[in-house]
């Protein structure tokens, strides 16, 4: 196995651990025994756990984002598009081992002084929010400034409820009730517009 498939099969089964069993729940040992490598290997990767679980939360956030502008990509224009995160979030919640949202649950995990971790996560909630207010102003017309941030913070607030709340109901009844409150958004929006 290459220098590059060791980097990222130690990712791998780091990400599957600290999604399944918790941060603060897989040590070095378990990584190192299901990678079936050497404890000098991964600290040849990775300098210490807190690295490999940037390197987890960076990757888990790459591939939703992507996923996400795929999924969205193939919605008709309008409220398909501008509410296609719901939906997605329903098919997320349907596979095996979902366990919510890994940023949070690692949030959850980490001292308040970890500022590392931390600013990670921020800066992937932030880059999510960017994304909505994306798509709030191409698929709402002649809305405001001041409109998209209100409209795309409130479909990312409804978001990250639903997600948090259908892991812990484990239902799927929050994702039905964020995405009909996000219609109102889009509906009231559109009324605006015609006044």
């Amino acid at each position: 196995m290459g220098t590059r498939n060791v980097h990222q099969h130690i990712i791998d089964t780091a990400s599957d651990l600290f999604y399944l069993q918790g941060y603060n729940a897989t040590g070095i040992n378990s990584i190192i025994a299901k990678s079936q490598i050497a404890k000098a290997t991964l600290y040849h990767h990775f300098k210490s756990k807190e690295e490999l679980c940037i390197a987890y939360l960076n990757q888990k956030h790459h591939d939703f984002m992507e996923n996400l502008k795929t999924f969205i990509d193939k919605k008709d224009v309008g409220e398909p598009k501008l509410l296609g995160i719901f939906d997605l979030l329903r098919l997320r919640y349907r596979e095996e081992n979902f366990q919510g949202c890994w940023a949070i649950k690692t949030l959850g995990e980490i001292p308040p002084n970890n500022k590392n971790i931390l600013s990670v996560i921020q800066a992937q909630k932030k880059e999510l929010l960017l994304y909505l207010g994306e798509l709030v102003a191409e698929n709402i017309t002649n809305v405001s400034k001041a409109e998209i941030e209100s409209i795309s913070g409130g479909i990312y607030l409804l978001y990250e409820s639903a997600l948090t709340e259908c892991h812990l109901y484990k239902n799927d009844w929050p994702i039905h009730l964020a995405k009909n409150s996000s219609r109102s958004f889009y509906e009231k929006s559109r009324l605006l517009k015609m006044d």
